[in-house]
């Protein structure tokens, strides 16, 4: 019981570590600066539907992938840091006109990852010049390094995501993104 209660309680201090992440990046981003900032936020107001820069809605996103049952995910970012990684991050959309359950395919099919829930663990990257595919990295719990613990999207929700992979050598700039039930998207990556 007690080791349960553990794996819970880090799974609502990563949750909230994302979102506080997810919310600063927003504050960042909003305004109270020059020119750029101010024409955003304008833009935002005019579609009354007020998304943050967070959404992408300020930049083309890299990728546009179609799903089933009128799911969309919209890559917007692939960076690479200096610590060995490629994030990946986008917005998992459903465009359709009722709620979707999340497949359990996105997860991937390794008993590991099942365990800990819905996720978009079962994402990779396809180096085709070195002929290497790159899976979602996890912790030393098993646990996948993308957004978890999402089941259902209403209609016309939008859910931030990520998903974190070993990086490819640094002369690779250009890799194929895929998640199962999706199409696949070639991606640049930047860093």
């Amino acid at each position: 019981m007690s080791i349960r209660f553990t794996k819970t309680v880090r799974r609502g201090t990563l949750a909230l570590a994302v979102l506080a992440s997810l919310t600063l990046g927003a504050v960042g981003c909003g305004g109270g600066g020059d020119e750029k900032p101010k024409a955003s936020a304008s833009a935002s107001k005019e579609d009354g539907t007020g998304p943050s820069a967070q959404d992408g809605d300020t930049e083309e996103p890299l990728a546009e992938l179609r799903g089933s049952n009128g799911l969309l995910l919209q890559i917007i970012s692939a960076e690479r840091d200096s610590g060995g990684f490629v994030t990946v991050n986008g917005e998992l959309k459903n465009d359709g006109d009722k709620s979707v359950a999340i497949p359990s395919a996105l997860s991937g099919n390794e008993t590991e990852i099942i365990r800990n829930g819905r996720s978009l663990g079962g994402a990779t990257l396809v180096d085709s010049k070195s002929k290497k595919r790159y899976y979602v990295l996890r912790d030393t719990d098993g646990r996948p390094l993308t957004t978890t613990g999402f089941s259902t999207i209403k209609a016309g929700d939008r859910v931030a995501v990520f998903m974190q992979f070993p990086a490819p050598p640094t002369d690779t700039t250009e890799v194929t993104f895929q998640l199962p039930t999706f199409a696949s998207a070639t991606i640049s990556i930047s860093g």
